[in-house]
């Protein structure tokens, strides 16, 4: 996409991370607009890119990573397509795989998995399956504003503690407070662990770089309730963007901290593949002045390259300024006593529905 581009017409109004479409054209199936939890937009305008939702007809839904840099076996995700929007969302590409645009397309128009949980009960009845700690989500929130329409991981969640088989959940919205009863009886059992990421304290940053997402003070006070519930929670600075939040670091720890986390991380920016034209359109619209010093910046964590995907440095960078941030972080972490161990989730409450059983095949 150009970064002279003008005249599109979303650039200002729509409250969507990426100023337009780097592919063509997607024929519609189905149309709805969900506005009740865009964090950002409290009224229906009809000026706004309306998000449309199509049904995935996947046929299982545990995936099995082989990535080093992951600290999980096994990944569940609900929704194919974000409607967060953030503007440096590395799994953008995912949907040129759909034939559609990382741009706008992976924002506004959502694959939804409505059979995900009844396949994670076949997955669960399977005497191949050995309980360990599945991770929601890897790519695209399951508490993105889709869920509080279609409960797709209210419902997994409620399969996960049937059966006693752990998780650890990572997301960016205040939605996770819904479920809380379902968390706390599941904490209570040390089957649940919560990652709430938070990449900004400033409301205005973060309504532009992530326009649907919950507020940073909306993000606090899920930390805040999670951990008053007795959930652990994880805060994840991530991405740290060089020049541009990078400075927030200590304070997002310390807020963090006061909100009863237990436990922090720190993710260094990565811009694969179409993401590097989509951050790059986004910073000269919203930070026109520092474009040049951001960028600068992450290619000099990249090895002079905007992207790496080096397995080791993806997570972290290299060089001078990557090294800083993580002296900063290990400072301010052990500061506000953020840098316990990540908790070891139980596998011993795992059990199958007997007279089930025979109603499944083994896989």
């Amino acid at each position: 996409m150009s970064q002279d581009n003008k005249e599109n017409p979303f650039k200002k109004r729509t409250g969507r991370g990426a100023d337009g479409n780097t592919t063509g054209r997607f024929e519609s199936q189905r149309h709805e607009i969900d506005l009740s939890n865009y964090g950002w937009f409290d009224q229906e305008d009809e000026s706004l890119l309306k998000t449309q939702f199509f049904k995935d007809a996947s046929r299982s839904i545990v995936t099995e990573n082989d990535s080093p840099d992951l600290g999980f076996r096994f990944s569940m995700n609900f929704y194919r397509g974000c409607e967060h929007g953030c503007a440096y969302c590395y799994a953008r590409p995912t949907h040129e795989y759909l034939g559609m645009s990382a741009g706008l397309d992976f924002e506004s128009k959502i694959f939804v998995k409505e059979e995900a949980p009844e396949l994670l009960r076949k997955k669960f009845m399977s005497k191949s399956w050995k309980p360990e700690i599945i991770m929601m989500s890897g790519n695209t929130d399951c508490y993105q504003p889709a869920e509080r329409k279609f409960q797709i991981t209210r419902r997994a969640l409620q399969v996960l503690s049937e059966f006693g088989n752990p998780v650890g959940i990572i997301t960016k919205n205040n939605l996770i407070t819904r479920d809380l009863d379902i968390l706390e009886d599941m904490a209570k059992r040390n089957l649940v662990s919560v990652t709430m990421s938070i990449t900004s304290l400033n409301t205005e940053l973060a309504r532009t770089l992530e326009p649907r997402t919950s507020s940073p003070e909306g993000r606090l006070q899920a930390v805040r309730e999670l951990s008053a519930a007795g959930v652990p929670v994880n805060v994840n600075i991530a991405p740290a963007i060089p020049g541009l939040n990078d400075h927030e670091i200590p304070a997002i720890l310390k807020a963090a901290s006061e909100a009863g986390a237990r436990s922090a991380a720190l993710v260094a920016v990565r811009l694969p593949h179409s993401v590097k034209d989509i951050f790059s359109d986004w910073l000269a619209t919203h930070r026109p002045d520092a474009q040049t010093k951001i960028l600068n910046h992450i290619r000099g964590m990249r090895g002079g390259e905007l992207y790496k995907s080096t397995f080791g440095d993806r997570m972290s960078g290299t060089g001078v300024y990557a090294e800083n941030m993580q002296r900063i972080f290990k400072i301010f972490s052990e500061k506000y006593n953020l840098n316990k161990d990540y908790p070891e989730l139980s596998t011993s409450h795992f059990k199958r529905p007997q007279n089930q059983l025979s109603l499944f095949d083994d896989e």
